[in-house]
């Protein structure tokens, strides 16, 4: 029983309280014998007649100050249990929360009031049970959707080799690469997979050294620019200087390239990617544009997670591996930077931001 929180703050609340006023008490009846009694040995034979009346005194002073310090003592009692229960209260709910989110109830709350330290112990215990909660589903749907990338090509796999040793086709030379591209497609799947790994161990490093910002952001548009004419959609950099920044050349441009073909991927025909440089106080900010449809509202905060991908039908020919801007984000940050998306009916816009 002694265990619960309320009753042990109770004790020391209490305790506390007790020890000044035993304290003042115990200084209180000394000092007040000790004076009178001097006073009694100071004063002449004739006065010492008021004996009487001053032992009177000194009982009626040390009565006062005992009943004074038992009434406190009440109070503090009183005062202490109505405290301690009104501080633990909010406590205990927040234990009970933290142990329903640690069986598996990631749904659990707890109500805060007020603006002092356990409203915001209680507002952040309920913000980690959110992305706990985010995470789980993210997990999930990353799960269905590893599942879905590796199960459509074997699928497709299975059907065609079970088609050729049925003998229903012939193993044509359209056929047989029709087979290669589902295992280019796997081989790509698990290379992303492995490549964010190791993006998230502790050894990964980048080998940095200065660039020019230009010379990078030229070699990724010549690498894009077939699939570009191909597609007909205008690739333009613009404004983009030859200043230096130390970075890392090839993880740049895989970051710009995997952009570009975002960009190119959601843009139609005739529209136009651009990539365009700012400049900041500390920093150089690179923004890759397209007059595609935009992302919508709802997809916007969740773009750069594993796998996500706004196409719910979850075709990779439509909607890619969900990778690409989960490599993105990872690179950049590697490099000290940041990156984050905009959208409206104009289309999308990315931004990376780099320190000088």
């Amino acid at each position: 029983m002694f265990n619960r929180l309320y009753i042990r703050l109770a004790v020391i609340i209490v305790g506390m309280a007790a020890g000044i006023v035993a304290i003042f008490a115990v200084i209180s009846v000394f000092a007040t014998h000790y004076h009178i009694s001097m006073y009694m040995e100071q004063v002449s034979p004739a006065s010492k007649r008021m004996s009487p009346l001053m032992d009177h005194l000194e009982s009626a002073l040390i009565q006062s100050i005992l009943l004074t310090g038992l009434f406190s003592l009440l109070l503090a009692l009183i005062i202490g249990v109505y405290f301690a229960k009104r501080i633990s209260r909010p406590l205990v709910r927040m234990k009970q929360a933290a142990e329903r989110i640690s069986s598996g109830s990631l749904d659990a709350r707890v109500s805060t009031e007020g603006q002092d330290e356990i409203a915001e112990l209680g507002t952040s215990l309920n913000r980690l049970s959110e992305q706990l909660q985010r995470q789980q589903s993210l997990r999930m749907s990353m799960s269905q959707d590893i599942a879905h990338e590796l199960r459509t090509p074997l699928t497709t796999l299975k059907s065609h080799m079970r088609a050729l040793e049925d003998g229903v086709w012939e193993p044509t030379p359209a056929r047989i690469h029709s087979c290669l591209e589902e295992v280019e497609r796997l081989i790509q799947l698990v290379s992303e997979l492995e490549e964010l790994n190791v993006m998230d161990s502790p050894e990964f490093q980048l080998s940095r050294k200065e660039e020019n910002l230009r010379l990078i952001v030229g070699k990724a548009a010549a690498l894009m620019e077939a699939a570009f004419l191909e597609k007909g959609v205008q690739l333009r950099y613009e404004g983009v200087s030859d200043v230096r920044l130390l970075m890392d050349a090839d993880r740049m441009k895989q970051i710009l390239v995997n952009l570009l073909t975002n960009a190119l991927h959601h843009t139609p025909a005739e529209g136009i990617v651009r990539v365009e440089e700012r400049k900041e106080k500390w920093a150089v900010c690179l923004v890759i544009s397209d007059t595609g449809p935009g992302i919508s509202a709802e997809d916007l905060p969740y773009i750069f997670e594993r796998f996500y991908r706004g196409d719910k039908s979850r075709n990779r020919q439509t909607g890619g591996s969900g990778m690409g801007l989960a490599i993105v984000k990872k690179l950049v940050e590697a490099h000290g930077g940041e990156v984050w998306a905009q959208s409206d009916n104009s289309g999308a816009r990315f931004y990376i931001r780099l320190p000088m």
